[in-house]
């Protein structure tokens, strides 16, 4: 088909075609005016992954952008959202609201859901492309509804994700206040224990046992000192009293064994020219003796200390001994009251890092808990939108036109197509695949008479009329 040809069938077919158009136009008209204004407020929210919460936890898992807006806008969108919604708006105590639920449920099932459900008929909740925004959007039949639903959603989602934020930290502070309660009185029975143990035995601290450690040994000196004395002492008693070494380092002995000396010297010599019964021999033979029984003497004397220290150095050496078994027995019970001792202060260091720690995850869990600050702001609250949801009259129009024009044009060589006629040369040699040799000019009144009067033309076949 070349222009040729489509112009003549638009010419054909101008009625039909101009009836299409037209009613096109007409169909758009009307529906731009009389469909119901439907009007959308958008309230922007920003959600920013990178924040950290200075009292939460480090954590070494990275957070998956992807999944974490995916998982905020589920959270914009869920029922526990819409419901914070209805009780916001206060939709459960408009008559208008209720009469409405009991038209659609007849009274049954939960008001509070069925508002809910029709609130998130109209949301949309999208997040804007490559950024961290969420667009929460309301539609509704007035301006004033659209951005007071769409506020209310912005914030109700900022609610919620406070409280998701905050829940798990508010059950985990009276869990810990719990635990905390338990680890004081386990730290009260460990400083209770404790107590007691050092009332009963009376030992305060571990340290005072290097003192009774050194007093031993000061014991075990002193005995073993002793003991050598008293070795040396019995050795001295067992040898012979003139024999020991005080007895010869006495001077008053070796003065009185000289004097004896001297004196059998001079009864010596005397004897040569004195008898036996001479008057001064046995004056010398009296001195003489009394100087060996004072020499006597004076060795028992030593022999005797000798003994006395002796005995001396064995009671001395048994209180040494029993001291020394004392102590020795009181350094073991010290040990095990120093090993006792250190198990119940290690209960009590135990319970206090326990309770410590406790108190610290405490606190924190209740500075969590009373937080109100998320990683979720609103960027801007919803106006009021000035133009209805949709295209304007203008661009429907416009979109009619070319939306007719092509109906148009498709309804007139539909309508060819199904009752072909021969309205050309083109047509007739289209329609008998046979050459052309002459035309006919058709008939049309007055100007086709003129034609003729004027001149004669060429002879031509021509044809008019449906084809067979």
């Amino acid at each position: 088909m070349n222009l040729t040809q489509f112009l003549s069938i638009l010419r054909a077919r101008r009625v039909l075609f101009l009836a299409i158009f037209l009613s096109t136009i007409v169909l758009a008209l009307a529906w731009t005016l009389l469909r119901p204004s439907y009007y959308t407020a958008r309230a922007p929210v920003l959600v920013d992954i990178r924040s950290q919460d200075p009292l939460a936890q480090p954590t070494y898992q990275s957070i998956v952008p992807a999944a974490y807006m995916a998982t905020q806008i589920d959270i914009a969108r869920s029922d526990r959202v819409a419901e914070r919604v209805v009780d916001m708006l206060g939709l459960e105590k408009d008559p208008k609201a209720v009469e409405d639920w009991k038209k659609a449920t007849g009274g049954r099932g939960s008001m509070k859901a069925w508002l809910a459900s029709d609130l998130q008929s109209g949301l949309d909740v999208k997040p804007a492309r490559e950024s961290n925004i969420i667009n929460i959007a309301w539609t509704g039949r007035t301006p004033q509804q659209a951005a007071k639903v769409a506020n209310a959603f912005s914030e109700a989602y900022l609610d919620i994700a406070l409280d998701i934020k905050t829940d798990p930290a508010k059950k985990y502070s009276t869990w810990f206040d719990e635990q905390l309660k338990f680890a004081r009185d386990r730290l009260e029975q460990a400083q209770g224990r404790l107590t007691a143990y050092q009332q009963k035995t009376g030992v305060i601290s571990a340290d005072g046992i290097d003192m009774e450690t050194q007093r031993l040994n000061e014991l075990s000196s002193q005995l073993t000192m002793v003991q050598g004395q008293l070795t040396d002492v019995s050795n001295k008693r067992n040898a012979s009293a003139s024999a020991v070494s005080e007895t010869m380092a006495s001077p008053l002995i070796n003065s009185l064994k000289a004097d004896i000396a001297r004196q059998e010297a001079r009864i010596q010599e005397a004897s040569a020219n004195l008898g036996a019964r001479h008057p001064q021999m046995i004056r010398m033979q009296d001195e003489l003796r009394a100087m060996k029984s004072r020499l006597n003497s004076e060795t028992g004397s030593i022999g005797s200390s000798i003994n006395t220290a002796y005995e001396v150095g064995r009671a001395r050496e048994r209180e040494l001994q029993a001291a020394v078994n004392a102590q020795r027995a009181r350094v073991m019970q010290f040990n095990r009251y120093r090993d006792e001792l250190s198990v119940l202060r290690k209960d009590v260091d135990t319970s206090q890092k326990a309770y410590e720690a406790l108190a610290e995850r405490a606190s924190q869990s209740k500075l969590q808990a009373l937080t109100n600050q998320t990683n979720i702001q609103r960027l801007a609250t919803a106006v009021e939108p000035l133009e209805p949801k949709g295209p304007t009259t203008k661009l429907a129009l416009a979109v009619a036109a070319i939306a007719g024009l092509l109906l148009a044009l498709a309804g007139a060589i539909l309508m060819e197509l199904l009752n072909r006629r021969v309205r050309s040369v083109d047509d007739l040699s289209l329609a008998t695949h046979l050459p052309i040799l002459a035309t006919v000019p058709a008939h049309n009144g007055a100007a086709s008479l003129a034609r003729l009067a004027h001149g004669p033309t060429r002879p031509a076949l021509g044809y008019r009329g449906s084809l067979a």
